[in-house]
C-alpha cells in the first residue's frame, strides 16, 4: 500500500479527494497548513506529496523548497487555474508535476499512479532495462535503483528528472521531441503553452553542468525537443 501526503487547506475538496483516492489502496494522511505538511513530510515516510500551493502559515512553495533540501520524493503541486508562474515556479524547485485547480479526481489519480510507476521496479517492467547501467561520458544512470552519477558524485534528481535523463541518455545523439518527452517522462499528452519539459530540462542542466570542454550536454533544438550531445574526443 503507498503512502501519500495531501496538503490542501480544504477541507471539503481534501476528503473529496481521499474518498476518491482510498479505494485504489492509498492510505492518506491530510493536512492543511503549511507547518504541519513539513513535519509530515520531514518524517520520510511517504511514497508521494499532493501540495497546494496557497496554503496557511507556510505557502506550498516554500514547503517545497524546504523539502526539496532533503528529499526527491515525487511531489504534485495543485496550482489555481491559469496561474503560469506558480506552475513554473514549481518546477523550477522541483516539483514532479502539476494540476490546476479545481482538479479532475481520475486525472490526478493517472497522474500519482504514472508517477509512482516510473519511480519504482515492478515486475511489470522491462527487466533487462532495470538491470542495465546506462553510462554516457561521465553520467551514469542504474535505472533499476534510480540512482545517478556524475564522475562517481551522485546526483539529486527529482523523478522526473530522472525519467527525463534517462531517456535523453538512451537515445543520446538523436533528437526526443518535447511531447515525446512529457508523454514518457512525465506519463501525460503535452498541452499548449506547455513549459514543464523545459523547466526540468533547465535544472538538469544546472545539475549536469557542461562537458569538460564547455560544450552543452543537453542541446535544444528549436521548435522540435532536445538532444544529449556526447563529449568530442580530442
Amino acid at each position: 500500500m503507498h503512502k501519500l501526503l495531501l496538503v490542501e487547506d480544504d477541507e471539503e475538496l481534501s476528503n473529496l479527494l481521499i474518498e476518491f483516492l482510498e479505494p485504489d489502496g492509498f492510505d492518506i494522511q491530510a493536512c492543511y497548513n503549511g507547518n504541519d505538511a513539513l513535519m509530515h513530510a520531514n518524517t520520510g515516510q511517504f511514497d508521494l506529496i499532493i501540495l497546494d500551493i496557497m496554503l496557511p502559515g507556510l505557502n506550498g512553495t516554500e514547503v517545497l523548497r524546504q523539502i526539496r533540501t532533503h528529499s526527491s520524493v515525487p511531489i504534485i503541486m495543485l496550482t489555481a487555474r491559469g496561474d503560469e508562474i506558480d506552475r513554473i515556479v514549481g518546477l523550477e524547485m522541483g516539483a514532479d508535476d502539476y494540476l490546476p485547480k479545481p482538479c479532475n479526481p481520475r486525472e490526478l489519480l493517472a497522474r500519482i499512479k504514472a508517477i509512482l510507476r516510473r519511480a519504482e521496479n515492478t515486475p511489470e517492467e522491462d527487466q533487462t532495462d532495470n538491470q542495465e547501467t546506462i553510462k554516457i561520458d561521465d553520467v551514469e544512470l542504474h535505472p533499476k535503483s534510480r540512482e545517478a552519477f556524475l564522475s562517481g558524485t551522485p546526483l539529486e534528481l527529482t523523478s522526473a528528472e530522472f525519467n527525463i535523463l534517462e531517456i535523453l541518455l538512451r537515445n543520446a545523439g538523436q533528437v526526443i521531441k518535447k511531447n515525446i518527452l512529457t508523454e514518457q517522462a512525465l506519463a501525460r499528452n503535452m498541452t499548449m503553452y506547455d513549459r514543464s519539459i523545459d523547466v526540468h530540462i533547465s535544472k538538469l542542466r544546472m545539475k549536469l553542468g557542461p562537458h569538460g570542454d564547455d560544450s552543452l550536454r543537453i542541446k535544444t533544438v528549436r521548435g522540435i525537443g532536445y538532444i544529449y550531445v556526447r563529449q568530442e574526443r580530442a
